[in-house]
């Protein structure tokens, strides 16, 4: 798609009279202009909605609002809107306001997490910063649809700074994820600001940013705000294309300004039912990913949100998908596919299996063509440099900044030798309270 072409010099024209080329590329003049009810959305598309059909999506406005950029409603085929994948990310459903018994509020129970408003410590190392509650489109299959664009979510200067002590007084965190919202929805200044401040404290090592405007608004991405990110390295950053049309001529100029910065890419797929739970269609995406200097990092199974039950596709489809892509492209195109446990267990692994069966010396695999194998491992076994006695380890590794506060904790205390540990059990065990009953 060209930049600025007929039909989006159409729907501009509709928003505001002699619209050029610099105001079209404007994000701030984007934003100003996001389509925010249903009455502008069927101006601006030509689309017409029954008056059924309106009042069941003003219902459901009423509870996730709407707002999508002009640009990202230039992508939708009008022609055949109800099957439109641009449509049905962006566009509200009745169906979201179904709520099923396993459907929650905050399903990742980052609420839960939280030891200050706006940060989620969950894993051992690594935190979530929430910086933003605002994004440039809500997104339909959103999972902090409770949050995105409530007043009184919207991080203040206070709670920023706040998280930011937290993040200084914790020294396990060497990997802080700017999250929202949108980040980028902060003015450079702002953003700046907060990087810097991060950027101050020793022990993060990584800043990511999480952000959805290459896709959805790709003008987002200046010369400006890519001199001032550049200042903070090393900085990551992770999109979220769901769909191979969403790759513009815009988006690939947003994310060629990127990659040129020396800023890796992600992409963070969500697998949605009607949109992208085919096995063309994403192997398409990753393809396009990677021509674009963008590697596929994950693919999520959609969250139990509320409002989401009618993306929802079994676990089966996204393993269908992955084993589609796995021996049959490129290694560094194939995501990872993970449930986001419910409850805040984190991201869980659901891959094809291919290990079959295995002995004390012998495994049996198989490959992406159905070929089984066999890989002998050795008979016998003695670690050379390594007992595997970490709490009596003698050995100089000469390793900087070495975490002496670092402890194994779950599975990994069951395969280390140095822990005692034999099990892991749930608490409010059964049988072991029953032992302990009969014990008093």
């Amino acid at each position: 798609m060209s930049i600025f072409n007929t039909h989006q010099q159409n729907i501009a024209e509709k928003l505001e009279t002699d619209v050029k080329k610099s105001k079209w590329k404007d994000w701030h003049w984007q934003l100003k202009h996001a389509i925010k009810d249903i009455a502008m959305f069927e101006k601006v598309t030509g689309i017409k909605f029954t008056q059924h059909q309106r009042n069941e999506l003003e219902d459901t406005v009423k509870k996730f609002p709407l707002s999508v950029t002009p640009y990202y409603i230039s992508l939708i085929d009008t022609n055949e809107y109800e099957m439109d994948p641009i449509f049905k990310q962006s566009f509200p459903s009745i169906n979201e306001l179904t709520v099923y018994e396993h459907d929650m509020t905050d399903p990742l129970a980052e609420d839960k997490d939280s030891p200050v408003p706006g940060v989620t410590h969950r894993y051992p190392d690594r935190v979530l910063f929430t910086v933003s509650n605002i994004c440039s489109m809500y997104c339909r299959h959103c999972t902090r649809k409770r949050k995105v664009g409530d007043v009184d979510y919207i991080p203040n200067k206070g709670m920023i700074k706040a998280g930011i002590q937290y993040i200084r007084k914790t020294p396990q965190i060497r990997d802080v994820l700017l999250s929202g919202g949108d980040p980028l929805m902060l003015s450079d200044d702002y953003l700046d600001w907060i990087l810097g401040e991060i950027r101050t404290i020793p022990h993060v090592e990584v800043i990511r940013i999480g952000t959805r405007m290459p896709v959805v608004l790709p003008y987002r991405i200046t010369t400006d705000l890519i001199e001032m990110l550049k200042k903070h390295h090393p900085i990551w950053i992770n999109t979220h294309f769901n769909h191979p049309r969403e790759i513009t001529s815009s988006s690939k100029e947003a994310l060629s300004m990127l990659a040129d910065a020396g800023i890796p890419l992600g992409n963070q797929s969500v697998l949605l039912a009607g949109v992208n739970d085919c096995p063309r269609i994403m192997k398409s995406l990753v393809h396009k990913l990677v021509q674009n200097r963008v590697r596929p990092y994950y693919l999520y199974q959609c969250d139990l949100s509320e409002g989401l039950s009618h993306f929802r596709t079994p676990i089966g489809k996204g393993i269908e998908i992955i084993e589609s892509m796995i021996g049959h492209t490129s290694g560094f195109a194939v995501p990872t596919y993970v449930i986001d446990a419910p409850g805040g267990g984190g991201k869980i692994p659901v891959m094809p299996y291919y290990i079959i069966s295995w002995s004390t010396n012998k495994v049996v695999l198989r490959n992406y063509e159905g070929v089984i194998t066999m890989y002998k491992e050795p008979d016998s076994y003695e670690p050379i440099f390594c007992d595997r006695k970490c709490d009596k380890c003698e050995l100089y590794l000469k390793l900087d900044s070495v975490d002496d506060e670092y402890r194994a904790t779950g599975i990994e205390e069951l395969l280390s030798d140095a822990d005692e540990r034999i099990s892991l059990v749930p608490e409010h065990n059964l049988r072991l309270e029953r032992r302990t009953n009969s014990e008093e």
